[in-house]
């Protein structure tokens, strides 16, 4: 019996039982840490009044998540890597499921914006393990399908995310948006425990760029604190301090980097110029996505006057397009090259988000509202796909796994920095979004915003990106179902 790589297991096959437990391991973790990235906006607004929470905490509340999440995910994969894949995975689903809980009972704003905080460690040590865990004990006859259920499945709860949170929200109340994790990370450990095999990468050490990670962590977190801060306090010492301490600690930061001898992020790799050009395109569009969900849904409700469930459902069909057809996508884009999907792509969400002005009082769903989104659905079927490919096409096959954590990390600080700036630059003060018709007006002005920064990737893509066929090699094409609303999919490349 042939041995699952980087370990002395017996490698498991995808139609037994063992496979079976470890594919639901492998969705139960990611869909947790992927269902609370998406139905947590669904619930802001009843969050907000049911804690007397200000626009600003509710930024934070999203963003303390994403900061953790973003400032540690690569360092969640190399401890995997080190000290077991399935036994960092199972720490980070106790973990998330702690912070959940905490989330479930906060009394106030404060105390859930650290809990939101903690959850964002425990996705950073379970989101790149769960991907890891399927490379490294399925059968290599077996991996393609295993990856290409895990994400078809991962798809699924992406796209159901939204709808369940508003039915959570609209019934028994904002707080089990949270505390629906805790059975499922029950369900998770045990069957990881009893199916998921121990794996290892027998070549990593013990050393981690903790230094890195720590520099990298504060300086996001520094620069959002300033520029969610700003409206209320203006250019006050509050607002200055810790932007230039965030502008400092990212210095420091790649000067740590550069002389490393193990970084967490080899800034090497960014001489290459497709992978550059790649992730200086994905830090556009996905600062525009995660501006247009972090506001659309706030829109429908407190503008259009829609319940939790009807503006989640009313998300669906981005991500229903995307688990249809980004499959097809990643074909075309096989034949074509990069450069005309990843500069169409970006053109035709920013047209889905100038629809999104139309919506106000009064919006009927099926005239104002499903056409921006189908719109905007297409546009991310034609980019997301072939953007992922490209990434890991740019970089040796051996550095696929970094070349994605890299990709990932970067969507997902650029979507830090939209959530904490896009308010600040449409003109939204604290307590605006109690304000429907101020409300309505800066949404307008961020939906340009949005569609600015996708037309800006546009021509990034254009002008940067080179157009030759990505090498397959260096991705799985069955992560193209994956539906990558808040970040590109991860890929550990050959485990």
């Amino acid at each position: 019996m042939s041995s699952a790589p980087g370990s002395g297991t017996p490698a498991v096959r995808l139609g037994t039982a063992a496979g079976r437990g470890v594919l639901l391991t492998a969705v139960l973790g990611s869909g947790m840490a992927m269902l609370d990235s998406t139905v947590v906006t669904v619930a802001l607004p009843h969050i907000g009044r049911d804690l007397d929470a200000g626009l600003g905490a509710l930024q934070w509340i999203v963003n303390a998540y994403m900061l953790t999440l973003a400032g540690l995910i690569l360092l969640g994969g190399a401890l995997g890597d080190r000290y077991g894949r399935r036994k960092v995975f199972v720490v980070g689903v106790v973990w998330f499921a702690l912070a959940s809980l905490l989330c479930g009972v906060a009394p106030d704003a404060r105390v859930l914006i650290a809990a939101r905080a903690l959850q964002g460690v425990g996705g950073a040590l379970l989101t790149p393990g769960s991907l890891a865990l399927i490379q490294a004990v399925f059968h290599p006859d077996d991996r393609a399908g295993a990856v290409g259920a895990w994400s078809g499945l991962g798809g699924v709860a992406s796209a159901v995310g939204p709808f369940v949170g508003g039915w959570l929200v609209d019934g028994p109340g904002w707080r089990w948006v949270f505390l629906i994790n805790l059975p499922l990370a029950v369900v998770c450990v045990l069957v990881a425990l009893r199916h998921v095999p121990e794996t290892r990468d027998p070549a990593a050490h013990g050393r981690f760029d903790v230094l890195g990670a720590a520099l990298g962590a504060l300086a996001l977190a520094a620069v959002t604190y300033a520029l969610i801060a700003a409206p209320d306090q203006g250019a006050s010492p509050g607002v200055v301090v810790p932007a230039v301490v965030g502008v400092l600690l990212g210095v420091a930061f790649v000067y740590v980097e550069r002389r490393r001898p193990d970084p967490m992020l080899p800034l090497g790799i960014f001489a290459v110029r497709q992978f550059s050009a790649v992730n200086a395109v994905t830090v556009f569009v996905y600062a525009a996505f995660s501006g247009f969900f972090f506001l659309s849904v706030l829109q429908l409700q407190v503008v259009a006057g829609w319940s939790a469930l009807a503006a989640g459902t009313a998300l669906l069909p981005t991500t229903v397009l995307m688990l249809l057809l980004s499959a097809r996508s990643g074909r075309i884009a096989q034949r074509t090259g990069p450069r005309l999907p990843l500069t169409l792509g970006p053109l035709l969400c920013a047209v889905g988000l100038l629809l999104m002005t139309r919506v106000g009082a009064g919006a009927v769903y099926w005239r104002d509202v499903l056409p921006a989104l189908a719109v905007l659905g297409l546009g991310m079927v034609v980019l997301v796909a072939p953007l992922t490919a490209t990434v890991l096409a740019s970089v040796d096959v051996s550095r696929a796994g970094l070349a994605s954590g890299i990709n990932n990390a970067a969507a997902r600080a650029a979507g830090l920095i939209a959530v904490a700036a896009l308010p600040l630059a449409a003109g939204m003060d604290p307590d605006v979004y109690r304000d429907p018709p101020a409300f309505s007006a800066a949404f307008d002005r961020a939906m340009l915003l949005c569609a600015g920064a996708l037309v800006t990737g546009a021509l990034l893509a254009w002008t940067t990106v080179r157009s030759p066929v990505p090498r397959t090699a260096a991705c799985h094409p069955e992560c193209t179902y994956h539906c990558g609303v808040s970040a590109p999919p991860l890929d550990p490349g050959d485990a």
